[in-house]
């Protein structure tokens, strides 16, 4: 980024390239690789941090900021999410009140920058600034700008993660967005607390995070589990060394409170969104937090917030077991296969790779950096996120059957963001620290994560016993968890559309099911297929029915199925 907030064209070149991986990766929701596995909120983990291990605790024992006291992880104690008065606080009043100033940036978008409170119960206690995008209404077919007649607000974007660059998102896909919505609305995207260019947290170097994506996470024997949880703590450690008091104010639902300042500084009486993967959870707390400010909604690749951290990583696994299946299913059809000619052959396969690259980590053309297992691992669940990584990960494969492990290790990386100079995005670090406060962690030590691992293996054999161990992370997170189980009603709420995909990886289709469920207004869109969410990937039913919903207000009918 220039000084005068420009980009050249060389740096927006690359910064396309690297939002290709962001659209899939950040599917990433929840357990898909050391990180993202250990936390997330709906899907993966936190956890019930000792007291030993929280060297500063920055959230207040007793803080209950999602309304969700007694819920603890147990269906039993799942508690709904209770709505926000709807009058703003006067303390809050200032926040409301700013006015945006919108430049030009980014190859012709428009940026704004605006505060809000660090703890939204204690706004004399400092602030955080963040980081808004957006690519005006324009006419269909049309360059100038629409007539304010004719807009009907703005609608926000979000790409999931937690973590992803909602800044990055729009200015990525707004041009490629169905031209009847964007002659209708300002798409926008904001960058959450602690993500991409709003006031962004930090936690370990590029070495140390290449160190941290190959650990060992199939531990063999006690000084591999020690290894294991050294990493996480160093992790951890980092992040509390880095990031300071911002740790503790990441949540989800703080997250949604921001939408709502930003949601009144734009105008709008309602909130128009699109959430994709993680993006549905904090779309669904903005609607059970402001049900009556919730307008067009639309949840893709939905999380189910009444799962506790143990359930939802363990179903995330079956997920990518199904995704895997159908990958394996298409591969072994297919000429150029390297893992047999049935399904069956193709996981014992890759089963005995995974095990040979633990035993010995391939080489690569990345300099001196080898394959890991863990690194293969999450080669392969990058390609579950979406099919048309399927022939990368085939020709990946093969290759590492020859003992060149580069194309898994260029996944692996894609998944994590890494750049060719060895530097990391925020991405994992706001992931790790946005899920390690919205639910307690499955595990308060290896021995738990251990006994897990049996039933993990039994809901997906490919990867379960390396997604038990992943969500091992949290356990040694600085601060405690400020949230926990719930569901999400949103009484009176306007019809929310929760789109489901049948073979989704990452956010498995129960959980739309669930969601939709959930809420009073709920109206659940299935997508018959393979891969991380439905919107935008020009399936014309699918496409058809939430752009009539986003432009006239009508729903789908509730159950409706599009696909193959």
């Amino acid at each position: 980024m220039r000084a005068d907030g420009r980009q050249d064209v060389s740096a927006r070149a690359r910064a396309r390239e690297r939002r290709t991986g962001i659209a899939v990766a950040v599917a990433l929701v929840t357990v898909a690789g050391l990180v993202a596995g250990g936390c997330s909120a709906g899907d993966a983990p936190s956890s019930a941090v000792p007291s030993s291990a929280v060297p500063s605790a920055a959230v207040s024992p007793g803080a209950d900021p999602a309304g969700l006291a007694g819920a603890a992880g147990g269906a039993s104690a799942v508690t709904p999410l209770e709505p926000l008065p709807a009058a703003v606080p006067p303390a809050l009043a200032p926040y409301y009140a700013q006015r945006l100033d919108w430049t030009p940036c980014d190859d012709g978008y428009e940026c704004t920058t605006f505060r809000v409170p660090l703890d939204y119960d204690r706004p004399a206690d400092g602030d955080l600034t963040l980081a808004a995008v957006r690519a005006p209404a324009v006419l269909a077919g049309a360059g100038d700008t629409a007539a304010p007649g004719e807009r009907l607000g703005s609608l926000l974007l979000n790409p999931g993660g937690p973590g992803g660059s909602a800044v990055e998102y729009v200015e990525g896909v707004a041009r490629s967005y169905d031209a009847g919505v964007r002659a209708r609305y300002d798409l926008v995207g904001l960058d959450p607390r602690g993500v991409g260019r709003s006031s962004p947290v930090t936690c370990l170097s590029g070495e140390r995070m290449d160190a941290y994506t190959a650990a060992d996470i199939t531990p063999d024997d006690q000084s591999e589990v020690d290894a294991l949880v050294a990493a996480a703590k160093e992790f951890a450690e980092g992040c509390r060394q880095r990031s300071g008091d911002r740790l503790g104010h990441l949540s989800t639902v703080e997250a949604a409170r921001d939408l709502d300042v930003l949601r009144a500084l734009l105008g709008d009486e309602r909130l128009h969104y699109v959430g994709k993967s993680y993006g549905t959870f904090l779309g669904a707390t903005y609607a059970g937090l402001f049900p009556g400010r919730t307008g067009r909604m639309v949840l893709d690749g939905a999380m189910d917030p009444s799962l506790d951290s143990l359930a939802g990583n363990r179903t995330q696994a079956g997920g990518f077991e199904t995704a895997w299946t159908a990958f394996a299913r298409d591969c072994a059809a297919r000429e150029d296969c390297p893992l047999g000619r049935t399904e069956q052959q193709a996981g014992e396969r890759l089963t005995a790779l995974f095990a040979a690259v633990d035993a010995h980590p391939l080489t690569t053309t990345d300099g001196a950096r080898r394959l890991s297992e863990a690194q293969a691992t999450t080669g392969v669940i990058q390609a579950m996120y979406a099919d048309f990584l399927w022939p990368r990960l085939r020709t990946a494969l093969a290759d590492a059957g020859t003992g060149d492990g580069t194309g898994l290790l260029k996944l692996s990386d894609d998944y994590y963001g890494r750049e060719a100079d060895g530097s990391y995005p925020n991405l994992m670090f706001a992931n790790m620290a946005v899920n390690c406060l919205d639910l307690p962690a499955p595990f308060t030590g290896p021995d738990d994560a251990a006994r897990a691992v049996p039933e993990f293996e039994r809901t997906s054999p490919r990867f379960g016993r390396d997604m038990a161990w992943m969500a091992l992370t949290c356990t040694y997170w600085p601060v405690r968890p400020t949230g926990a189980p719930h569901t999400v009603r949103a009484a009176g709420a306007a019809p929310i559309v929760v789109v489901g995909t049948t073979r989704d990886p990452a956010t498995p289709y129960a959980w739309a099911q669930a969601l939709a469920g959930q809420l009073e207004s709920g109206r659940l869109l299935t997508y018959d297929g393979d891969g991380h969410t439905a919107y935008g990937r020009h399936d014309t039913c699918l496409d058809g029915a939430v752009n009539r919903f986003l432009l006239g207000g009508e729903p789908p009918e509730n159950g409706k199925t599009c696909g193959q």
